[in-house]
């Protein structure tokens, strides 16, 4: 815990980068826990490196630029840049070590005892080492290019996270040691984890780093020449994108010439196998404009976040979490229906436990109904093979007016939603990339339709990207309403987008970056006076991150004032829970799971009325969220539903198997269990239900054929 010797405020905060290593540090000890299939940990651990990269590319890249630039910025915590970035070093490097010592001494040995083989070269069989000579010869060595590095050959443009075997060569013809430099880079079609083809008795799956065949047969690359050394390494570069909006004239060209300009960015991480030649990595670090501090040594193979494509080819389901088929109810089974009954009453959906199908469903006949006249929609990030943009297409060609808002600034998404902008501008959409400034990152869906001579709104809002791959491994809540109040609401949010509106009014919805941030402060203070006054008062938050400071200190106000607090925050949180006088009554949890935590809801007691607020929508309590993004929240009123999100919000509180409790000193904790409690997941609980649902309504079916 740090305070700012600089901020007027008295409140103590953790620091935004430091708090996210804390969250990467909980992934990690999902890949160590033995609760958890084989191969489900082995993918925890790819994840704790893709999770790095983009720290890295984002976070650590823009801490290095302040510190190149002079210009020091100080959050509310008081840490500077050169400071953040030394305890970062620090904090990676004890995360890296026992990541890979998790990979070695845990899930290889755990998965060769099941059968299923990672293997250095020496460690396979005769047979095994012929068949990956021949692959070598067959498959590698022909699309291999050595770089050689001197006064002829200068050194190459290093791609972003691309792999290259640097290696130390020398004539043995000669006494003298040269250490001559050559970069070799590994082709991206050439895949990084090979699958041997060959016979072993007990007849395992054998497979093998494609970084360990080249650095066996690398000699081959530099006949006459002695390899002195050949290792593996990557490089992270600054992959932010710099460009004022207001100065551009074609915003969709800036950013593709921007997107050619990530892969030239600075460098800020050096990730090298051990075994490397110092003089040689020196070298390397120079031509980079990197220091030795930004090396990171790992034994074992660069990038574990391939080990992502082995989860892929490895067909065990035994070692795998068993199958789940999220539920979905008889009434929106039949998608010719969906407008008569969200017509007759809101719909709300918890995925991936409830299925993602009526969503798609929804979308698909409103491109093919006659009635339907006009379809809006925001697309943050979507899947490869979209049936979204296939049903917006087609929406298009049979002559309805199609408008859709995609964001071709979503971070790492860029290249494929620009794809998308130009296949939906091809066949007549309105394509429409938001207001400058400001992401459009609000989860939102517009069907209108001609209904007895008059215009009825269909409205989708969610919590989650419209992303039919993702809606089964991220918990999001998907609202469908006809309700006038809310659907002529999300009609002016789409207007506000396509069209200009300073102010736009919104009294249902929290509209980021207009309502939002003013309506959670509001909701917040009420609680506080309800406590003061003597009335119920409670506050449970489930959210990715919690960053902004004027909520942490209004939150830290109403705890003061005796409001009971829960916050769910999966990721960042810069709140310090539990500190006398100022916290004491605010808990804060974790919940790492199955499942991605992904859900944004707000629930506010309202005093003792019958009728608490409850929200739910896109956005996290960030500042870019409060400010920098289009974000919409919406009400959850229905008695019905509103009982289902307090259901939803009491199973995370009593969790007490994949839940983190965090204590004043930033440290996570798994919350002692009582003797007399039993296991509680929240996650297994949802699943449990949809099967219980899933069984209920088979049954009820079979009721109703049966003879009389």
């Amino acid at each position: 815990m740090a305070t700012n010797q600089q901020s007027k405020s008295r409140f103590p905060y953790f620091n935004r980068e430091l708090s996210w290593l804390a969250f990467n540090r909980r992934v990690l000890e999902q890949a160590e826990s033995n609760e958890y299939p084989l191969l489900e940990r082995m993918k925890y651990l790819a994840f704790v490196s893709s999770n790095l990269d983009e720290f890295f590319e984002i976070r650590v890249a823009g801490l290095m630029q302040q510190v190149k630039s002079g210009v020091i910025e100080r959050g509310p915590d008081g840490l500077g840049p050169k400071e953040q970035i030394r305890r970062i070093q620090n904090i990676v490097r004890r995360l890296v070590a026992d990541q890979y010592r998790c990979w070695e001494k845990q899930v290889m040995p755990g998965l060769k005892a099941a059968n299923v083989i990672f293997s250095d070269f020496d460690g396979l069989t005769r047979n095994e080492k012929k068949w990956v000579e021949q692959y070598f010869d067959e498959q590698v060595f022909p699309v291999l290019t050595p770089l050689a590095i001197d006064p002829a050959h200068p050194f190459p443009q290093l791609t972003n996270k691309a792999l290259y075997i640097l290696t130390s060569i020398d004539d043995p013809e000669t006494r003298i040691i040269e250490r001559l430099m050559a970069i070799i880079p590994v082709p991206r079609v050439l895949p990084r984890i090979v699958k041997i083809e060959a016979a072993r008795r007990g007849n395992p799956e054998v497979y093998i780093f494609l970084s360990d065949i080249i650095q066996r047969y690398v000699k081959r690359l530099f006949p006459g020449y002695r390899v002195r050394s050949a290792v593996p390494f990557r490089i992270t570069r600054n992959s932010d994108l710099y460009f004022d909006e207001e100065e551009v004239e074609n915003l969709l060209k800036k950013v593709e010439e921007e997107l050619m300009n990530v892969q030239k960015g600075a460098a800020v991480r050096l990730e090298i196998s051990k075994g490397a030649d110092p003089i040689l990595v020196q070298e390397l670090l120079e031509a980079l404009d990197l220091k030795p501090q930004n090396t990171f040594t790992v034994d074992g193979p660069i990038n574990l976040f391939r080990l992502m494509s082995a989860y892929d080819l490895i067909d065990r389901s035994d070692l795998k979490f068993p199958a789940f088929t999220p539920f979905i109810s008889r009434e929106l089974s039949s998608p010719e229906r969906i407008f008569d009954i969200i017509r007759q009453k809101d719909i709300l959906l918890h995925h991936p436990f409830d299925s993602f199908q009526p969503f798609i469903d929804f979308i698909n006949q409103a491109a093919r109904d006659p009635d339907v006249f006009a379809i809006k929609q925001t697309l943050y990030r979507t899947s490869g093979d979209s049936p979204i943009i296939e049903a917006l297409i087609e929406a298009s060609r049979r002559g309805k007016q199609v408008a859709v808002l995609v964001e071709i600034k979503a971070r790492f998404d860029e290249a494929n939603n620009i794809q998308w902008a130009r296949q939906l501008e091809d066949v007549g959409v309105h394509v429409v990339y938001g207001l400058v400034g400001l992401k459009t990152h609000c989860k939102a869906c517009m069907v209108v339709r001609q209904e007895q001579g008059n215009l009825r709104r269909y409205v989708h809002l969610g919590t989650g990207n419209y992303n039919p791959k993702t809606a089964k491994l991220y918990t999001d809540l998907s609202y469908f309403t006809a309700k006038t109040e809310i659907s002529a609401e999300v009609a002016g949010l789409f207007n506000t987008l396509t069209g200009f509106a300073l102010t736009p009014t919104f009294k249902k919805l929290l509209v980021a970056p207009f309502t939002l941030h003013k309506g959670i402060q509001r909701y917040i203070r009420a609680e506080a006076r309800n406590a003061r006054a003597g009335l119920p008062a409670r506050i449970i938050v489930q959210t990715n991150s919690l960053v902004d400071q004027e909520t942490i200190d209004n939150l830290y106000h109403a705890s003061q004032a005796g409001v009971k607090i829960d916050l769910i925050v999966r990721g960042i949180c810069n709140l310090v829970p539990n500190v006398k006088g100022i916290s004491e009554n605010i808990r804060v949890r974790s919940i790492l799971g199955r499942y991605l935590e992904h859900s944004r809801i707000f629930y506010f007691e309202n005093g003792d009325s019958p009728q608490p607020h409850i929200f739910a929508g896109s956005a996290d309590w960030m500042p870019r969220n409060f400010y920098r993004r289009i974000e919409a929240v919406f009400p959850v009123e229905e008695p019905e539903l509103r009982q289902r999100v307090q259901s939803i919000l009491r199973n995370y509180l009593e969790d007490n198997k994949n839940a983190h409790l965090l204590r004043a000193n930033g440290a996570y904790y798994k919350p002692p269990r009582k003797k007399t409690a039993s296991s509680h997941s929240a996650q297994q609980t949802f699943m449990h239900d949809a099967d219980k649902r899933r069984q209920s309504q088979a049954g009820e079916l079979i009721e109703k054929q049966e003879p009389q």
